[in-house]
Protein backbone atom coordinates (compact mmCIF):
# COMPACT_ATOMS: atom_id res chain seq x y z
CA UNK A 1 0.00 0.00 0.00
CA UNK A 2 2.45 2.61 -1.17
CA UNK A 3 1.75 5.38 -3.71
CA UNK A 4 -1.77 5.17 -5.08
CA UNK A 5 -3.98 7.49 -7.10
CA UNK A 6 -6.45 7.94 -4.23
CA UNK A 7 -3.80 9.25 -1.88
CA UNK A 8 -2.29 11.54 -4.50
CA UNK A 9 -5.72 12.97 -5.31
CA UNK A 10 -6.46 13.64 -1.63
CA UNK A 11 -3.05 15.14 -0.88
CA UNK A 12 -3.26 17.48 -3.85
CA UNK A 13 -6.97 18.37 -3.48
CA UNK A 14 -7.33 18.97 0.27
CA UNK A 15 -7.18 22.59 1.41
CA UNK A 16 -3.83 22.97 3.22
CA UNK A 17 -3.19 26.60 4.26
CA UNK A 18 0.41 27.58 4.90
CA UNK A 19 1.45 26.98 8.50
CA UNK A 20 -1.62 24.93 9.46
CA UNK A 21 -1.62 21.98 11.86
CA UNK A 22 -2.46 18.75 9.98
CA UNK A 23 -3.48 15.31 11.24
CA UNK A 24 -3.28 12.42 8.77
CA UNK A 25 -5.38 9.50 10.03
CA UNK A 26 -4.25 6.16 8.60
CA UNK A 27 -1.14 7.54 6.97
CA UNK A 28 0.01 4.18 5.57
CA UNK A 29 3.56 4.79 4.41
CA UNK A 30 3.22 8.57 4.74
CA UNK A 31 2.22 9.72 1.25
CA UNK A 32 -0.48 12.26 2.18
CA UNK A 33 1.49 13.47 5.20
CA UNK A 34 4.49 14.20 2.97
CA UNK A 35 2.29 15.97 0.45
CA UNK A 36 0.79 18.16 3.20
CA UNK A 37 4.30 19.06 4.37
CA UNK A 38 5.38 19.83 0.82
CA UNK A 39 2.39 22.14 0.46
CA UNK A 40 3.45 24.23 3.45
CA UNK A 41 1.81 22.75 6.53
CA UNK A 42 3.38 24.00 9.75
CA UNK A 43 3.24 20.57 11.38
CA UNK A 44 1.91 17.14 10.40
CA UNK A 45 0.96 14.39 12.83
CA UNK A 46 0.65 11.08 10.99
CA UNK A 47 -1.22 8.23 12.71
CA UNK A 48 -0.93 4.62 11.56
CA UNK A 49 -2.26 1.54 13.36
CA UNK A 50 -0.03 -0.94 11.50
CA UNK A 51 3.46 -0.97 13.02
CA UNK A 52 5.28 -1.99 9.83
CA UNK A 53 3.59 0.70 7.75
CA UNK A 54 4.23 3.29 10.47
CA UNK A 55 7.91 2.34 10.56
CA UNK A 56 8.17 2.84 6.81
CA UNK A 57 6.29 6.16 7.06
CA UNK A 58 8.78 7.24 9.71
CA UNK A 59 11.72 6.34 7.46
CA UNK A 60 10.13 8.12 4.50
CA UNK A 61 9.59 11.25 6.58
CA UNK A 62 13.07 11.14 8.12
CA UNK A 63 14.78 10.95 4.73
CA UNK A 64 12.71 13.78 3.24
CA UNK A 65 13.37 17.51 3.41
CA UNK A 66 10.36 17.82 5.75
CA UNK A 67 11.76 15.58 8.48
CA UNK A 68 11.33 18.24 11.15
CA UNK A 69 7.68 18.82 10.31
CA UNK A 70 6.23 15.27 10.30
CA UNK A 71 5.67 13.24 13.47
CA UNK A 72 4.69 9.61 12.78
CA UNK A 73 2.85 7.86 15.61
CA UNK A 74 1.86 4.20 15.74
CA UNK A 75 -1.66 4.37 17.15
CA UNK A 76 -5.31 3.52 16.65
CA UNK A 77 -7.12 6.85 16.29
CA UNK A 78 -9.91 5.55 18.54
CA UNK A 79 -7.36 5.34 21.37
CA UNK A 80 -5.24 8.36 20.43
CA UNK A 81 -5.23 11.17 22.99
CA UNK A 82 -3.83 14.65 22.49
CA UNK A 83 -4.41 18.17 23.76
CA UNK A 84 -3.74 19.52 20.26
CA UNK A 85 -6.42 20.81 17.94
CA UNK A 86 -5.84 20.42 14.22
CA UNK A 87 -6.74 22.92 11.51
CA UNK A 88 -6.92 20.17 8.90
CA UNK A 89 -7.55 16.43 9.20
CA UNK A 90 -7.03 14.25 6.14
CA UNK A 91 -7.74 10.56 5.68
CA UNK A 92 -7.72 7.96 2.93
CA UNK A 93 -9.66 5.43 5.03
CA UNK A 94 -10.10 1.70 4.43
CA UNK A 95 -13.16 1.15 2.27
CA UNK A 96 -13.84 -2.54 1.60
CA UNK A 97 -16.71 -4.07 3.58
CA UNK A 98 -17.39 -7.81 3.84
CA UNK A 99 -15.14 -8.58 0.87
CA UNK A 100 -12.52 -11.24 0.23
CA UNK A 101 -9.51 -10.95 2.52
CA UNK A 102 -5.87 -10.96 1.49
CA UNK A 103 -3.36 -13.29 3.21
CA UNK A 104 -1.41 -10.08 3.95
CA UNK A 105 -2.70 -8.72 7.28
CA UNK A 106 -1.19 -5.29 6.64
CA UNK A 107 -3.01 -5.05 3.32
CA UNK A 108 -6.27 -6.01 5.07
CA UNK A 109 -5.75 -3.28 7.66
CA UNK A 110 -5.24 -0.71 4.92
CA UNK A 111 -8.20 -1.80 2.80
CA UNK A 112 -10.95 -3.15 5.10
CA UNK A 113 -12.89 -0.68 7.19
CA UNK A 114 -13.45 -2.91 10.20
CA UNK A 115 -10.18 -1.36 11.45
CA UNK A 116 -11.48 2.20 10.99
CA UNK A 117 -15.22 2.69 10.55
CA UNK A 118 -16.59 5.89 9.07
CA UNK A 119 -18.40 6.56 12.35
CA UNK A 120 -15.15 6.29 14.31
CA UNK A 121 -13.26 8.46 11.85
CA UNK A 122 -15.90 11.20 11.99
CA UNK A 123 -16.31 11.08 15.76
CA UNK A 124 -12.59 11.26 16.45
CA UNK A 125 -12.09 14.00 13.86
CA UNK A 126 -14.79 16.20 15.39
CA UNK A 127 -13.12 15.94 18.78
CA UNK A 128 -9.75 17.09 17.39
CA UNK A 129 -10.71 19.78 14.85
CA UNK A 130 -10.07 23.42 15.67
CA UNK A 131 -12.84 25.98 15.21
CA UNK A 132 -13.38 26.34 11.49
CA UNK A 133 -11.18 23.31 10.82
CA UNK A 134 -11.76 20.87 7.98
CA UNK A 135 -11.85 17.09 7.54
CA UNK A 136 -11.03 15.91 4.00
CA UNK A 137 -11.39 12.33 2.78
CA UNK A 138 -11.28 10.29 -0.43
CA UNK A 139 -13.88 7.53 -0.72
CA UNK A 140 -15.49 5.21 -3.25
CA UNK A 141 -18.31 7.16 -4.91
CA UNK A 142 -20.98 4.76 -3.63
CA UNK A 143 -19.81 5.28 -0.02
CA UNK A 144 -20.04 9.09 -0.12
CA UNK A 145 -23.70 9.23 0.91
CA UNK A 146 -23.14 7.09 4.01
CA UNK A 147 -20.12 9.15 5.04
CA UNK A 148 -21.97 12.44 4.55
CA UNK A 149 -24.79 11.19 6.79
CA UNK A 150 -22.28 10.24 9.49
CA UNK A 151 -20.62 13.65 9.23
CA UNK A 152 -23.90 15.56 9.36
CA UNK A 153 -25.03 13.59 12.41
CA UNK A 154 -21.76 14.56 14.13
CA UNK A 155 -22.30 18.25 13.37
CA UNK A 156 -20.01 18.69 10.36
CA UNK A 157 -21.06 20.56 7.21
CA UNK A 158 -20.07 19.57 3.69
CA UNK A 159 -18.16 22.50 2.18
CA UNK A 160 -16.62 20.92 -0.90
CA UNK A 161 -17.14 17.84 -3.07
CA UNK A 162 -15.36 16.63 -6.20
CA UNK A 163 -16.51 13.43 -7.89
CA UNK A 164 -13.73 11.78 -9.89
CA UNK A 165 -14.35 10.08 -13.24
CA UNK A 166 -11.84 8.31 -15.46
CA UNK A 167 -13.33 10.16 -18.48
CA UNK A 168 -16.28 12.48 -19.03
CA UNK A 169 -19.53 10.57 -19.40
CA UNK A 170 -18.32 7.71 -17.20
CA UNK A 171 -19.75 6.92 -13.78
CA UNK A 172 -17.75 8.44 -10.89
CA UNK A 173 -15.33 6.08 -9.15
CA UNK A 174 -14.21 8.26 -6.24
CA UNK A 175 -15.48 11.22 -4.23
CA UNK A 176 -13.29 13.81 -2.54
CA UNK A 177 -15.20 15.34 0.36
CA UNK A 178 -14.36 18.20 2.72
CA UNK A 179 -16.33 18.98 5.86
CA UNK A 180 -16.03 21.88 8.28
CA UNK A 181 -17.13 22.75 11.78
CA UNK A 182 -18.36 26.05 10.28
CA UNK A 183 -21.16 26.33 7.72
CA UNK A 184 -20.40 27.33 4.14
CA UNK A 185 -22.28 26.86 0.89
CA UNK A 186 -20.78 23.68 -0.59
CA UNK A 187 -18.77 23.76 -3.81
CA UNK A 188 -19.50 20.72 -6.02
CA UNK A 189 -17.75 19.71 -9.24
CA UNK A 190 -16.51 16.77 -11.34
CA UNK A 191 -12.86 16.00 -12.14
CA UNK A 192 -12.14 13.93 -15.25
CA UNK A 193 -8.74 12.24 -15.16
CA UNK A 194 -8.62 11.80 -18.95
CA UNK A 195 -9.71 13.84 -21.93
CA UNK A 196 -11.63 12.72 -25.03
CA UNK A 197 -8.42 11.39 -26.58
CA UNK A 198 -7.58 9.21 -23.59
CA UNK A 199 -4.75 11.44 -22.42
CA UNK A 200 -4.45 12.77 -18.89
CA UNK A 201 -6.67 15.84 -18.72
CA UNK A 202 -5.21 19.32 -18.26
CA UNK A 203 -7.30 19.70 -15.10
CA UNK A 204 -5.91 16.51 -13.56
CA UNK A 205 -2.32 17.36 -14.49
CA UNK A 206 -2.71 20.85 -13.01
CA UNK A 207 -3.89 19.31 -9.74
CA UNK A 208 -1.13 16.72 -9.29
CA UNK A 209 1.86 17.97 -11.30
CA UNK A 210 3.79 19.24 -8.27
CA UNK A 211 4.00 15.70 -6.92
CA UNK A 212 5.15 13.68 -9.93
CA UNK A 213 8.64 13.80 -11.40
CA UNK A 214 7.24 13.01 -14.87
CA UNK A 215 5.66 16.47 -15.03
Amino acid sequence: MKVGTDGVLLGAWADIPAGCRVLDIGTGTGLVALMAAQRGAGSVTALEIDADAAAQAGRNAATSEWAGIIDVITADVACFRTDKKFDRIVSNPPYFRDSLRSPDSGRNTARHNDTLSYETLVRCSVSMLSDGGQLSVVLPYDAAGDFMRQAQTAGLCLVRRTDVVTAMGREPKRSLLAFSTAYAEPSVNVLSMHDENGNESAEYVALVKDFYLKY
